[in-house]
C-alpha cells in the first residue's frame, strides 16, 4: 500500500481533532472507531473480507503500513474468522496515540505540551496543514449535500464518523440536524463500512455478546437502525505527553 494516500484511521482521527482545543472529540468511542477503520482499510486493500458477521483474512501479505500490518497479523493468528464486534471491542491500548504520533511524524499535526490542572503533563495536537482536514471534510459535505452515492472510502468514513458520534462535532446544533441524519444514511453505500460501523455501535451499547445473522442483515440494520443509537456526548480529553503515561492516563 502506497503512503501517498491517507488511511481511514488517519482521516477519522483528523476529523475528530478539534482545531480550537487541540483535543479529540468522542475519545472513548473514537478508539473503537480507529480499530474499525483499520478493518475497513484492510478490506479496501484486499487483505480481509466479511464472512457473515465475521472478518476473514483472505490475503495475509503485508500492506507496507506497520500499524495496519500489526492488525492483519493479529487477525491471521486467530486462525479462523473473528466476529467484528469482538475484534473492535478488544483491547486497543495506545492505538489513538500511535496514530497521533504518526500524524506528527508526517507533519500533519504538531504536538503542543501543556499541563492538566497545572500539574499533570499533557499534549494537545494542532493540525499543521488545515487543507488536508478541509479536503476530508469536503468529501463528507459533498456526499451529504449532493446525495450522489460516494466512493467506498468516503462512505466508510461517513459510517465510522456516525458510529463514533462525530455528527454533533461536525454538524452541531439544530441547524446541523438534517446533515447528521444524512451522514447516518451514507452507511448504506458501503457494506463493509456498514458492518463495521454497526459493530462499533454494538460495542458501545453493550451488545457484543449478541450474534448477528449476516453481513447483509447487519448492513441493513446499520442503515435503518443507526439513528436509534444515541450519539455520545462530546468529549475533549487531553493527550498525555509522550513518556508520561504513568503520570497521566490518555483519554
Amino acid at each position: 500500500m502506497g503512503r501517498s494516500r491517507r488511511t481511514l484511521p488517519e482521516e477519522l482521527l483528523l476529523l475528530a481533532l478539534d482545531p480550537a482545543t487541540g483535543t479529540t472529540a468522542q475519545p472513548q468511542s473514537l478508539d473503537l472507531g480507529l480499530a474499525g477503520a483499520q478493518l475497513v482499510e484492510l478490506a479496501l486493500a484486499g487483505r480481509i473480507a466479511p464472512d457473515g458477521d465475521r472478518i476473514a483474512v483472505v490475503v495475509p501479505r503485508p500492506t507496507g503500513d506497520p500499524t495496519l500490518d500489526s492488525a492483519l497479523e493479529l487477525l491471521r493468528r486467530r486462525g479462523a474468522p473473528v466476529r467484528a464486534v469482538h475484534w473492535i471491542g478488544g483491547p486497543r491500548l495506545g492505538l489513538r496515540q500511535t496514530y497521533l504520533s504518526h500524524l506528527e511524524r508526517c507533519g500533519m499535526v504538531a504536538a503542543v505540551p501543556g499541563q492538566m490542572c497545572g500539574v499533570l503533563p499533557t499534549t494537545r495536537y494542532q493540525a499543521t496543514d488545515t487543507a488536508i482536514s478541509r479536503e476530508i471534510r469536503a468529501r463528507l459535505d459533498s456526499a451529504i449535500r449532493t446525495g450522489v452515492p460516494p466512493d467506498p472510502r468516503t462512505a466508510a468514513l461517513a459510517a465510522l464518523a456516525h458510529a463514533v458520534g462525530l455528527g454533533k462535532h461536525l454538524y452541531p446544533g439544530n441547524e446541523g440536524r438534517s446533515s447528521r441524519s444524512r451522514l447516518r444514511d451514507l452507511i448504506r453505500h458501503d457494506p463493509m463500512g456498514g458492518l463495521v460501523a454497526h459493530a462499533v455501535m454494538d460495542v458501545q451499547n453493550g451488545a457484543a455478546a449478541q450474534p448477528r445473522r449476516g453481513s447483509a442483515s447487519a448492513g441493513r440494520q446499520a442503515a435503518s437502525g443507526a439513528g436509534a443509537a444515541a450519539e455520545p456526548a462530546r468529549g475533549v480529553p487531553m493527550q498525555p505527553r509522550r513518556g508520561s503515561m504513568a503520570r497521566a492516563v490518555a483519554h
